[in-house]
């Protein structure tokens, strides 16, 4: 089992990665001081149910806990106050006090709306992230929960810290094949961003990525968690460095928002994003070959990278307009100036942005 630290003093907390480690939950709860006089809830998807929600509920009872579980519909349309409600209606219900603990089972969906239940019920109690996808390594680190809007995704939400992340690579040998390449546009993103040599690996290695090869998926696992721990450690709030793990998801969100967070995936929307960020990147003077490039290994993931011709243009740039970046005509991006180095651009134009959204829905 490989471990990382994400150090924010009295907030740090571990990751741990490896095969079969789901097995131990019970025991790595009572090693985080979890007891087992108050409930917890453990939160999944129907999809990631039928394959271990039985298993652990089973494993934490023979541990001595007591267990209520809420399965949500998969996808961001969970991510909604309205089902977020319903969970602390479970959570009451199941008597779940100050002492207790919420567990996510799943990928960033689960994680994101289980973690904001944690951080709203009773002001706050205690959350333990346990992925089973490739895309929520991500997710999984660094504290950010939240459920969209309707008009805007993550717009209501917190930072609340897990107690621990639990990565058990075994759960990803499930994964569809779409959502192992959506995950993998998320992980070689933390080396667009900051790690030239990770990309150059993960370029030379993506058959055996998208093989799910157990060795080299630890492998770009522990780089991508630590590449988002070093980040996280150094700006726990996004008052500076952290907004750098944003690259692709300005233009990445508001194609969620615009296709209903139900056609593309995550990292399909965010792999155009970073095309798009990479074309602003050369009109803003940089070179020509990081879009080149960024392209080249995001279509050998089999990842899109144009926008669908059918999602409106106006649409797009008012989602945009709405994202947290927007103000007075400008966006923030983050803007590749080489393969592994990123810059925070507070001052983009919108006018150049709907330039770079025509082009990529081929109408530029």
């Amino acid at each position: 089992m490989k471990q990382l630290t994400v150090d924010l003093g009295e907030r740090s907390y571990p990751i741990y990665i490896g095969e079969g480690i789901i097995s131990g939950l019970a025991a790595t709860l009572a090693n985080h001081q979890i007891g087992t006089k108050s409930p917890i809830l453990v939160v999944t998807d129907e999809n990631v149910a039928k394959f271990y929600l039985a298993q652990v509920k089973d494993s934490l009872e023979a541990g001595g806990y007591r267990v209520a579980t809420a399965v949500v519909a998969p996808g961001e349309k969970s991510k909604s106050l309205a089902v977020l409600e319903d969970m602390i209606t479970v959570a009451l219900e199941a008597g779940l006090d100050r002492s207790s603990a919420v567990i996510a089972i799943g990928g960033g969906v689960v994680g994101d709306l289980a973690g904001f239940v944690a951080a709203s019920y009773m002001r706050g109690i205690r959350f333990v992230q346990i992925p089973t996808t490739i895309l929520a390594h991500d997710s999984s680190v660094g504290g950010k929960v939240a459920v969209n809007h309707r008009l805007a995704k993550n717009v209501i939400g917190a930072f609340h810290q897990p107690e621990f992340v639990l990565y058990d690579t075994a759960t990803l040998k499930t994964l569809p094949e779409r959502e192992i390449r959506a995950g993998l546009s998320e992980l070689v993103k933390e080396g667009f961003i900051w790690d030239r040599e990770f990309v150059e690996w993960f370029d030379a290695n993506t058959d055996k990525l998208l093989a799910l090869d157990s060795e080299a998926l630890a492998h770009a696992l522990y780089i991508g968690c630590g590449v988002k721990a070093t980040v996280v450690s150094q700006d726990e709030r996004e008052g500076g460095l952290r907004a750098i793990l944003n690259l692709g998801h300005t233009i990445g969100h508001a194609l969620e928002a615009v296709s209903g967070y139900d056609e593309l995936l995550h990292g399909e929307a965010i792999a155009i994003g970073m095309v798009g960020a990479a074309m602003l990147s050369e009109k803003l003077g940089n070179p020509g070959s990081i879009a080149v490039e960024t392209e080249r290994i995001l279509r050998k993931l089999g990842l899109p990278v144009r926008i669908p011709s059918h999602l409106d243009t106006d649409a797009i740039m008012s989602a945009l307009m709405h994202d947290k970046k927007f103000k007075e005509g400008t966006m923030v991006f983050i803007i590749p100036t080489a393969i592994g180095e990123v810059e925070i651009n507070s001052n983009v134009s919108s006018v150049w942005v709907r330039e770079i959204v025509q082009r990529l829905k081929g109408e530029a």
